[in-house]
């Protein structure tokens, strides 16, 4: 398995996995959440990226206009840089400046679950490779 590769327009093809998507939504829940902002998720993968874009798009709309310390605050905890901002701005003209701030959410909590679960498998192999030398 090789370092996953995510990128703005690459991310669809990372959510056909249910269990991907369960633990990205799961991740923006629990990032969210810390800061009292709700985030659900029904569970329907198909729907996934919508879903959540539509629900992430109105908490930021309400933060950015009622307590954008607070979002910044929830940008910092999910690692979202204005950089990256930036970059997305450029490779997404169609996007608003809020769609894509909420595009970026599920980016880098997507990042986070695949990073995960590429160190997870690689430790898994190394310590498989170490029970087999033991024998």
């Amino acid at each position: 398995m090789n370092l996953p590769q995510i990128n703005n327009n690459n991310v669809a093809q990372h959510f056909d996995q249910a269990e991907i998507v369960q633990q990205t939504a799961e991740q923006i829940m629990k990032d969210f959440g810390m800061f009292g902002v709700e985030i659900s998720f029904s569970g329907n993968i198909e729907n996934a990226y919508n879903e959540l874009h539509g629900q992430l798009i109105d908490q930021i709309t309400l933060l950015v206009e009622r307590n954008y310390d607070l979002l910044l605050s929830v940008l910092y905890q999910v690692d979202i840089t204005d950089r990256e901002i930036r970059k997305a701005e450029q490779e997404l003209p169609h996007y608003s400046h809020i769609e894509i701030i909420a595009h970026q959410v599920i980016v880098r909590d997507l990042k986070k679950v695949l990073l995960r679960r590429y160190f997870k498998m690689k430790d898994a192999t190394e310590n498989k490779g170490d029970l087999e030398i033991d024998k």
